[in-house]
Order: structure tokens, then C-alpha cells, then sequence
């Protein structure tokens, strides 16, 4: 897929993320969470569900890195989720998605073409 394609679509602003931390946004019916990390100047989107605890909480969860894969921990079980994958370090069979995202202008735009819209697939 073509970077430049309209499949981007603004979020809201970067004022709007907290630094080194996560949030939570609603695209396209999908609970999104963005993780931004300025210093590495970073922003990272992942589907907000923890396969686990089976609840929407991962934009919650503790920011840092496994070995330099940068993670986040999920605030229930703890497991680990990269934030460029979406893999648990835990149990590599278990992921959640993972999702275009970019700053343009200082707003934020995730990949549309990346989110499964609900009840599909």
C-alpha cells in the first residue's frame, strides 16, 4: 500500500498524546491505543484489547523496552506486547494488531487500510 494513499485519517492532535505514555482512541469503531514517544521521536498504535484479561486496557499499560524492542506491559497479567508488532514476549503465538500511524502536521493519523473494521474478519 502507498504511504501517500487517502487511507490516512487524523486523529486528533499531538498536544493531545501524553508523553512516554498511552491513550486510547476510537477509528473507525476499533478502540486504538497510541503510545508516544517523543525523545525517541516515536508514536506507536496497537488495538487497545488485551487478549488476555479479555478487557480494552492496554493503553494503560507501562511503557519501556524488551532487549530494545520498545513494549508495553499489560496493566492486568503483565504481559508484554511489542509495540511495533504487537507480539506478546510471553507467548509469541498470542498478538494483538498493530497499526500504521504517523504525525503530519502535529496531528496525529493512523493507516485506516491497517484497521479491521468491527464484526469482519
Amino acid at each position: 500500500m502507498n504511504p501517500n494513499s487517502n487511507t490516512w485519517l487524523d486523529v486528533c492532535s499531538v498536544d493531545d498524546l501524553v508523553a512516554n505514555s498511552g491513550v486510547c482512541a476510537l477509528v473507525e469503531g476499533t478502540q486504538v491505543a497510541l503510545f508516544y514517544m517523543p525523545e525517541d521521536k516515536a508514536i506507536y498504535a496497537i488495538n487497545n484489547y488485551d487478549p488476555f484479561s479479555l478487557i480494552n486496557i492496554l493503553s494503560r499499560g507501562l511503557i519501556g523496552d524488551i532487549q530494545g524492542e520498545p513494549m508495553v506491559s499489560s496493566p492486568i497479567y503483565k504481559q508484554h506486547f511489542s509495540l511495533r508488532t504487537g507480539v506478546c514476549f510471553e507467548d509469541e503465538t498470542v498478538n494483538v494488531d498493530s497499526y500504521g500511524v504517523r504525525i503530519q502536521a502535529g496531528r496525529v493519523e493512523v493507516d485506516t487500510h491497517t484497521i479491521t473494521p468491527k464484526g469482519t474478519a
